[in-house]
């Protein structure tokens, strides 16, 4: 299979791509306009590869789409290219508009046309559009995690704006049978993530001993999967998901943000020795909570495990240590992300 990727350069893109090649499932063509939170460092064992084509491009532009999908002739698309950040998404939402919903509906008539080239290829063709779970909003503490049959219920610009590309995709199965599919993730962590979001950014200011903002009192909740997993319920959905349907991915590691702060200080005290001052928990500073700020996310992935056979393999404890350890490892590449290209927000 031969497969396009938009927004291969950043988090979840990159270790997707990466996974998929290790496996040897087929050659990759990644259109990505590098943005601030792309990385082509993120992609930098498989330069020279000759399954590997990166392509620059705004996701926005159709003409350019159009051109790079009758060049490469895909079999299948993976659509990661989007504003993912909800602090951003609050003070600059237009980027999100402009991204999320125009973005994601020039690829869908971009791909519109390619297949009305070749009746044939429609036949065997996928597109994969990655979503979130907050487009269901937030949940109480005795709610059911959310099924793929929820309302939506955004709260923020960002998760409107992936509800609404949600929309046009399912339209687009509707009105013109676009051989379209659907995913919905809890949080990701892991390797390769910008260093805005939560956890990238806890570990990174624990390591330089920076203080560590907390938005309230820490107990708004979030279910988390580690990216491998994430990737890997992709591949299943991609191959075998039913065409029209869309499929939740969730770990059941539902966790208050104040404790997965605490887990990644006492991390890396152990991995990378104290801070003369002290503990590193120390550092949490505890402040004015956000806009909309959703109070927690859950989902049932029992869709997913019982048509398509998928499980998580990496628990919380054990997915977070191996994500401590990266950054500690990487981090002359990491902090000066932060330095270089983070906006001052709050990373939650």
């Amino acid at each position: 299979m031969k497969l396009l990727v938009t927004g291969g350069a950043g988090f979840i893109g990159s270790n997707f791509i990466l996974d998929w090649l290790r496996a040897g499932l087929g050659d990759v063509i990644n259109y990505d306009k590098l943005t601030y939170a792309a990385n082509l460092e993120n992609l930098a064992e498989i330069h020279g590869d000759s399954r590997y084509i990166f392509v620059q491009g705004d996701v926005v532009d159709q003409t350019r789409l159009e051109e790079v999908l009758l060049t490469y002739r895909p079999d299948a698309a993976v659509h990661f290219a989007a504003e993912s950040h909800v602090d951003r998404s609050i003070h600059a939402p237009i980027d999100f508009v402009n991204t999320n919903v125009l973005g994601t509906f020039s690829l869908l008539e971009a791909i519109r046309s390619y297949l009305g080239k070749n009746e044939n290829l429609k036949r065997r063709f996928r597109l994969l559009h990655v979503s979130t779970d907050e487009v269901f909003g937030a949940l109480d503490l005795d709610d059911l995690p959310s099924t793929e049959r929820n309302r939506y219920s955004p709260s923020n610009p960002y998760s409107a704006s992936k509800a609404s590309s949600d929309h046009f995709v399912r339209s687009y199965f509707r009105t013109y049978e676009l051989p379209v599919l659907l995913s919905h993730c809890s949080n990701n962590y892991g390797p390769r993530q910008f260093p805005e979001k939560l956890i990238p950014k806890t570990i990174t200011n624990a390591f330089n001993g920076l203080p560590i903002p907390v938005y309230g009192r820490g107990d708004h909740r979030r279910d988390w999967i580690y990216v491998g997993d994430h990737c890997s319920a992709l591949r299943q959905i991609l191959r075998n998901g039913e065409l029209g349907e869309s499929y939740n991915v969730g770990a059941q590691n539902e966790i208050s943000n104040l404790q997965t702060v605490t887990s990644i200080c006492d991390l890396v005290d152990e991995l990378a020795g104290p801070l003369s001052q002290g503990p590193r928990r120390s550092l949490i500073r505890f402040v004015d909570d956000r806009p909309g700020h959703d109070w927690r996310y859950a989902l049932d992935a029992t869709k997913l495990s019982t048509k398509l056979g998928w499980t998580p393999m990496v628990n919380f404890t054990e997915g977070l240590k191996l994500t401590v350890e990266w950054y500690l490892e990487n981090k002359r590449e990491a902090t000066p992300w932060i330095v270089q290209k983070s906006q001052p927000t709050l990373g939650l």
